[in-house]
């Protein structure tokens, strides 16, 4: 039930022009500072989620790894995405709160 909730929000993020998406938009916002969350897809490659681990951790951004790229794709009403940056702070804070409790 939860997955729901934070894929509905990641839906309302990209109506509203608060994400950036695929791997070029996702990297340009964490490295402008603007990204206050970055969501990379279960199944992305090895060296795509590493590149991200990296950088979110020298820049100081909070990542997540979830589902699949066709799941964060559909979500964002596009075709399969490997990541996504959410550039707002109150859509970062519900993601992260739903994310944390499907965790625990």
């Amino acid at each position: 039930m939860t997955g729901n909730k934070v894929l509905s929000l990641i839906g309302l993020a990209t109506k509203a022009g608060k994400t950036a998406s695929g791997e070029f938009l996702t990297e340009r916002e964490v490295k402008s500072g603007k990204a206050a969350l970055v969501i990379v897809a279960g199944d992305a490659s090895e060296n795509t989620k590493k590149k991200f681990r990296n950088m979110c951790d020298y820049y100081k951004v909070p990542i997540y790894f979830y589902e699949d790229k066709d799941t964060l794709g559909h979500a964002m009403g596009k075709q399969f995405r490997a990541s996504l940056a959410v550039l707002d702070e109150g859509f970062a804070k519900g993601i992260r709160k739903h994310l944390d409790t499907e965790d625990s």
